[in-house]
């Protein structure tokens, strides 16, 4: 149990980033773009082509990230200049991404396990700072033998990862672009009446959500030791469900809680996942189903909530307005009584 969940924080803390790319479009641009299945897989591909070409993991990672903001800025011209429907103009870019990963792998399916990737390195750099055995010795001693994982450097590096780009939004967001492209996804017609080019915005912003998916493709295809041409189907729906489920658990009043609770969204949705496939009757090919219910359950189970609280602000309005209703009469009956009084 300890272990299947170790590996969900250490997935979560990879899915994370594209989960913020997700937020970008989905929450900030107010756009449902799909191209998030096709650009993840993009993003795999370039950095695993790369990799097996001898070139040096970062830059490989690097290069997917700047694929996929390719992709995404190529999605806001169908939509701005082509004046095709923001959800079409996904679907149209998803549907091409396809066949260009084929075209970039060269076949359906890159293997990385004899490869050195940016998570070989980072796990030799780890163990050259003789941490794990620290960690390992301190879980030994309070009888924990049987719960110590590998290695904890992906677990650290990618948490730390994620905060970092998590700040670097955060801190974009508040910049006189960041805030116009803000204003852009909640009133398009207010900001383009200030002179602001709302169209380059919603491409930039397509831009920068879909380069932070590949670069999330190009580390998930180096921590599972392979690249897919199918491994970005329903990416958006994994993305949407950790905005979601994060957003219920967490709040979402500021940016910088919002981009939080994407993270821990994110980290959470792997959890529930992780251990929905331990139930007996469950398999692994359930887990799109899996995605499907958590998602509902997230979007339908806050409202039944607020509903229920609303109900009982209502009974208790009516209640203090019965009573207060009661006083006035009580007190209208007793200046009558008073007045009878007075005339006898």
């Amino acid at each position: 149990m300890f272990t299947a969940i170790f590996s969900s924080v250490e997935a979560g803390a990879i899915y994370a980033l594209m989960a913020l790319g997700v937020y970008l479009s989905f929450r900030i641009l107010d756009f449902p773009d799909l191209t998030v299945d096709g650009s993840f897989v993009t993003g795999a591909s370039v950095a695993a082509v790369l990799i097996v070409s001898g070139a040096n993991p970062f830059i490989a990672t690097l290069a997917a990230l700047i694929a996929g903001f390719v992709a995404g800025c190529i999605t806001g011209l169908l939509h701005t200049k082509g004046g095709i429907n923001p959800l079409l103009s996904g679907i149209l870019m998803m549907i091409a991404l396809y066949s260009i990963n084929l075209r970039i792998m060269g076949k359906s399916n890159v293997p990385l396990l004899s490869e050195e990737t940016v998570i070989t390195k980072i796990t030799t750099f780890w163990t050259n700072l003789n941490v794990d055995q620290a960690v390992s010795g301190l879980l030994t001693s309070i009888g924990l033998v049987d719960y110590i994982p590998k290695t904890w450097g992906i677990l650290f590096f990618m948490i730390i990862l994620a905060f970092i780009i998590k700040g670097l939004i955060d801190a974009f967001l508040k910049t006189d672009i960041g805030l116009a492209l803000r204003a852009t996804g909640d009133n398009e017609t207010m900001i383009r009446s200030f002179s602001a080019n709302t169209d380059s915005l919603k491409v930039l912003g397509l831009g920068l959500s879909n380069a932070l998916v590949a670069f999330s493709g190009a580390l998930v295809a180096q921590y599972n030791g392979f690249s897919d041409v199918g491994m970005g189907i329903g990416m958006i729906i994994i993305g949407l469900a950790s905005v979601i489920i994060g957003e219920a658990i967490f709040g979402a009043k500021k940016i910088a809680r919002a981009t939080f609770a994407v993270i821990g969204g994110a980290i959470v949705y792997r959890i529930i996942v992780s251990l929905a496939l331990r139930v007996e009757f469950l398999e692994t090919g359930d887990m799109k189903l899996i995605t499907a219910v958590i998602v509902v359950s997230a979007l339908v189970v806050p409202k039944l909530v607020n509903q229920q609280k609303e109900r009982q602000r209502k009974k208790k309005r009516l209640l203090a307005s019965s009573l207060k209703q009661n006083d006035h009469t009580y007190e209208k009956s007793g200046e009558q009584l008073a007045a009878v009084k007075s005339d006898l």
